[in-house]
């Protein structure tokens, strides 16, 4: 039986192993729930305002444009017998991030708090982008749906524990609303943040000890022992990701407006949905208030929410992709996402839409109709953290998954930071300085995002394997 190479025909693996693999994908989404629920509350405790959040949110975007694209590269031309080729990013990775967890709660100012926002997100896109090349790594490209809508399913659900936690340490009276520590973050933050500390590095040592990686072909590893020949590891990362950069595939090229208006208006929701629930809901964006704490007790449990969605609806997009195609499941997905978000400022948690056995004691827990939106944003979710990257993972060449990879999030991370210097700079006064509007915007936005979609020429690449 011939050696399995990352050239050769790769075996079809089962659910579980594919679980395994992808399982330190969960560690790393939980710390991002996090900062995604509580960094703009977090900052406004240390004495922020509303207009600049935008800019204190640029370690995120920053890290990953400089880091993933250089990670993917230098992954591409790695291997160790020993170490892997991916496996020694992800540690790292989840090493760093867990360290700038334990400490980001005790920040005593504003600029600390964004110091170890760019430790946090550093640490977060070294793992986060081999972990999408390993699953082109391991999985031939008809589990590719499968494999990238698992890293969906492990995003919900990580996402939702990380955005209840401090909801359910309150309701169990663990914690009141109210404990704070010195520096004004409430104590349920912190321990938020101490338990995605050890869910990041504990779920990432487990799928570094479960999945074994696919070695180089002979033939891979003459090429990467060539390139290194070539000049110092600098100057070859560079050459790699401009030389990808001028072969880029049209499929990802018209990916490009598509990612643009689904990631500006995500930062636009992440950002300003705390203050948009105390402004539509409480009538208040004053921090220091009970409206402004429950605002953002509330944030949490509604990305919670859109996540539940997320990760129940992931597997069900698996069929659904096959019959009409990933194209039209993104565009399906985002425009209900968008449609979800225009509704946030008609909804309100005094309409009782049903009710719900209390599980953790007596009573009954009632659904609102804020969580109507939720449900729309979860199918749109599901639907980026995996279509877009199997509308890839078909076009580009096998032996530059990771480097491709990398420079696919620069579309990610580039709406983002023209979303923080626009938002801050001149469009959060076109919106009459109102966070409500701001996240109408991002509602418009998906929907745009959505459109694009349809103009997507898929084309598959033609390389023969080898191995």
């Amino acid at each position: 039986m011939s050696k399995i190479t990352l050239g050769s025909v790769k075996p079809k693996l089962s659910f579980w192993q594919i679980w395994n693999m992808n399982f330190g994908f969960f560690g790393i989404q939980f710390s991002f729930g996090l900062q995604q629920s509580n960094m703009s509350a977090i900052y406004k405790y240390l004495g922020a305002v509303e207009s600049e959040l935008p800019l204190l949110w640029l370690a995120g975007p920053v890290t990953g444009l400089i880091i993933q694209p250089i990670i993917g590269a230098v992954s591409d031309g790695t291997w160790s017998p020993k170490f892997g080729r991916r496996k020694p990013f992800f540690l790292i990775g989840a090493i760093l991030a867990s360290v700038a967890l334990i400490f980001m709660p005790f920040s005593q100012s504003i600029w600390m708090a964004a110091g170890l926002l760019w430790i946090l997100d550093a640490g977060n896109n070294i793992a986060l982008e081999p972990y999408r090349a390993f699953v082109s790594d391991k999985l031939e490209e008809e589990q590719h749906s499968l494999g990238f809508l698992m890293q969906s399913f492990l995003t919900g659900l990580a996402s939702t524990i990380a955005n209840f936690t401090p909801a359910i340490l309150i309701t169990f009276g663990v914690f009141a609303l109210t404990d704070t520590m010195e520096n004004g973050i409430p104590v349920s933050t912190y321990w938020a943040f101490f338990i995605g500390s050890f869910a990041s590095i504990s779920t990432v040592l487990y799928s570094v000890i479960t999945t074994p990686e696919y070695p180089p072909s002979d033939e891979e590893l003459a090429k990467m022992k060539a390139e290194k020949a070539k000049g110092n590891a600098i100057s070859r990362t560079y050459n790699d990701i401009i030389e990808a950069i001028k072969d880029m595939p049209l499929t990802m090229k018209q990916l490009i407006p598509v990612k643009f208006f689904t990631w500006y208006a995500m930062f636009c929701y992440w950002q300003y949905l705390t203050s948009a629930l105390s402004l539509s809901l409480f009538d208040t964006l004053d921090e220091q208030t009970a409206g402004f704490k429950q605002a953002q007790v509330l944030t949490g449990q509604m990305n919670g929410t859109y996540n539940i969605f997320c990760f129940l609806l992931a597997f069900a997009l698996v069929p659904l992709a096959i019959k009409i195609g990933a194209k039209g499941v993104h565009f399906f997905s985002l425009v209900l996402g968008g449609i979800g978000l225009l509704m946030i400022p008609y909804l309100s948690i005094t309409d009782v839409l049903f009710s719900l056995p209390n599980p953790f004691g007596e009573g009954s827990v009632s659904i609102y109709s804020l969580y109507l939106y939720t449900i729309g944003l979860g199918v749109a979710w599901a639907s980026m953290l995996a279509m877009p990257y199997q509308l890839l993972a078909g076009s580009i060449p096998k032996d530059k998954t990771g480097v491709y990879m990398g420079i696919f999030n620069v579309f990610i991370v580039v709406p983002m930071i023209i979303q923080i210097f626009s938002m801050q700079f001149f469009v959060y006064d076109l919106l009459g300085q109102n966070p409500v509007n701001v996240i109408r915007l991002a509602g418009i936005f998906l929907i745009l995002g959505g459109v694009f979609t349809l103009f997507i020429k898929e084309r598959k690449n033609m390389e023969v394997k080898v191995g």
